[in-house]
């Protein structure tokens, strides 16, 4: 693995394994978000990051975790002036608003759940982004062709390991090992632009020695460029170049 400088997360390598208890507390965590929240069967109108949102039902709710708005905010401090930007796991939208906002010029919100990419186009719409905001239903990037296209990519992908009890569930857990999101970096790779980099949030219970792992076997290096402390975790953003 590539050194992040200045890392006290210390991606890509081998950490000592959460308690027991902190293991117990974040898998109750778990099935009191997937019950309240990701599963929700109705539809909801949130405000979030200045944007008004409709949240469809299954779709990850920028407005219970607070994940969403602090990688918006970090998009909000950037110039995207006229790049082709693509957001993985979009969710909402949140992000891919956010980046149309802070000037991208095309903006494709991609998501394996239906309802997401929906709730994109719509969201775009209302809040005056549609022109330079598109949606695709997608695992990853794998309806995208595989050619240079995007000078950015956004995913704040499920941190943790676990078998996903459904679509909404997959925005908590990415399967064993990492499995439904093992293929990102390399696709990701593979159609950013020459000088296009990827944005990437993790929390850091998450599996950063196995993360960092995929990132480095795809042909990235990783800096962290952002964090968050909050009482149970901190989020932590890296900014990922091939190398």
């Amino acid at each position: 693995m590539h050194d992040v400088l200045d890392d006290p997360y210390r991606l890509g390598h081998p950490r000592k394994a959460p308690h027991l208890g902190r293991r117990a507390f974040r898998s109750f965590i778990h099935f009191f978000s997937y019950h309240l929240f990701l599963k929700r069967g109705s539809r909801r109108t949130v405000d979030a990051a200045g944007f008004r949102l409709a949240v469809l039902p299954t779709v990850f709710d920028p407005r219970r975790f607070l994940t969403s708005e602090f990688f918006a905010a970090h998009l909000g401090t950037l110039d995207l002036g006229g790049l082709r930007v693509a957001d993985v796991g979009t969710g909402s939208g949140i992000l891919a608003l956010a980046a149309a906002r802070a000037g991208a010029e095309r903006v494709l919100a991609v998501d394996i759940n239906p309802n997401a990419a929906r709730a994109a186009v719509e969201n775009a719409a209302a809040n005056g982004l549609g022109d330079r905001v598109a949606g695709i239903g997608s695992n990853l990037l794998s309806a995208v062709a595989p050619e240079p296209m995007f000078d950015l990519i956004l995913s704040s992908p499920p941190s943790f390991p676990g078998e996903p009890r459904d679509v909404a569930d997959r925005a908590w857990v990415a399967g064993p090992d990492y499995r439904d999101i093992a293929g990102l970096f390399v696709q990701a790779r593979e159609r950013l632009t020459p000088g296009g980099r990827m944005l990437v949030l993790f929390s850091s219970d998450s599996d950063l020695h196995r993360l960092g792992a995929l990132i480095s076997e795809a042909g990235f290096a990783a800096r962290l460029v952002g964090e968050r402390s909050i009482v149970l975790e901190s989020f932590v953003l890296y900014e990922l170049r091939p190398v």
